[in-house]
């Protein structure tokens, strides 16, 4: 097994923007009071993006790849980035979307919101029907008006979604950024009635609202191999891979050819670590044991 080093840094690929976008972004419509605005109220759009402090690279190299947008400190251990601007929202953002598109459920948020920044590039939100017409937008968003919002606006309707989602993986880019955002790679030591009493499990998974089922199942043809399971609070599931086998003859092979910018990095590097120990059979042994005990905590810290 070749375990590649995989160095952070270096431009990204389109796709693979996509593909942590749809992991990690959020596009929003946000209303705020405006005594000065002659409807009372003022509105932009939003694109964003948040991740712990540990990942800020990835955004700062998303904002290298945009050229546009900020990145914010949003609280202690977490940062965003945020486009704000219609123009760059018209120009630069919704386009990248058109020529990568998404392909969970977020695709139709994008949808939803892309009609929203041209309502606002159109200045029609100055005017009471815009004005109407996006909090109806909004109202289909993510999770829809505020309790806010309903009472300001009690008579809006929500804007039907868009259907037809295209759940085809049409890059392995966009995979590799989507499991940036959504996948891990425990590393399990359990008990066991072997020599040096534990025995280590490998695990590769990807996990996403249940939405989201379809694509994460179309992964077992992907890869050929795993399996996809439902969380018990039935909210959620995971792509699921747990033979050695598999992630030693198909998942490692796979991910080797790209590239991980963030602290997946080295969870990543670590996991490959491990493999190789497993593979030597070094996981029978005390001191093996130990070895790959010392990777699971570094990953864990």
């Amino acid at each position: 097994m070749n375990i590649k080093t995989i160095q952070n840094g270096g431009s990204l690929n389109g796709y693979y923007v996509t593909g942590f976008s749809d992991g990690e972004a959020c596009f929003f419509i946000s209303f705020q009071k405006n005594l000065k605005s002659s409807l009372g109220w003022s509105s932009r759009a939003v694109f964003q993006i948040g991740v712990h402090e540990r990942d800020k690279i990835i955004l700062e190299l998303i904002k290298q790849y945009f050229g546009v947008g900020k990145i914010f400190k949003q609280d202690e251990n977490a940062f965003q980035y945020r486009v704000t601007s219609v123009k760059d929202l018209i120009d630069v953002i919704i386009p990248h979307f058109l020529n990568y598109p998404l392909i969970t459920q977020k695709l139709i948020d994008f949808e939803l919101f892309k009609q929203a920044a041209y309502l606002l590039k159109d200045k029609k939100h100055l005017t009471q029907e815009g004005l109407l017409e996006l909090v109806s937008i909004k109202s289909a968003l993510n999770l829809g008006l505020s309790d806010r919002l309903k009472l300001a606006f009690p008579n809006v309707k929500p804007i039907a979604r868009p259907s037809g989602i295209n759940k085809k993986i049409m890059d392995p880019n966009w995979l590799v950024g989507f499991i940036e955002a959504e996948g891990c790679f425990p590393i399990l030591i359990g008990n066991s009635k072997t020599k040096v009493g534990k025995h280590v499990q490998l695990v590769f998974q990807v996990t996403q609202h249940v939405r989201d089922k379809e694509l994460l199942t179309s992964l077992i043809d992907f890869f050929g191999c795993g399996k996809y399971r439902l969380r018990k609070n039935g909210l959620s599931g995971d792509f699921i891979v747990v033979a050695y086998s598999d992630i030693a003859e198909k998942i490692i092979p796979f991910l080797n050819n790209f590239q991980f910018y963030g602290v997946k990095y080295k969870k990543y590097f670590n996991f490959c670590k491990a493999a190789e120990l497993i593979k030597n059979k070094a996981h029978l042994t005390a001191e093996g044991l130990e070895l790959i005990n010392n990777i699971k905590k570094d990953n864990n810290e």
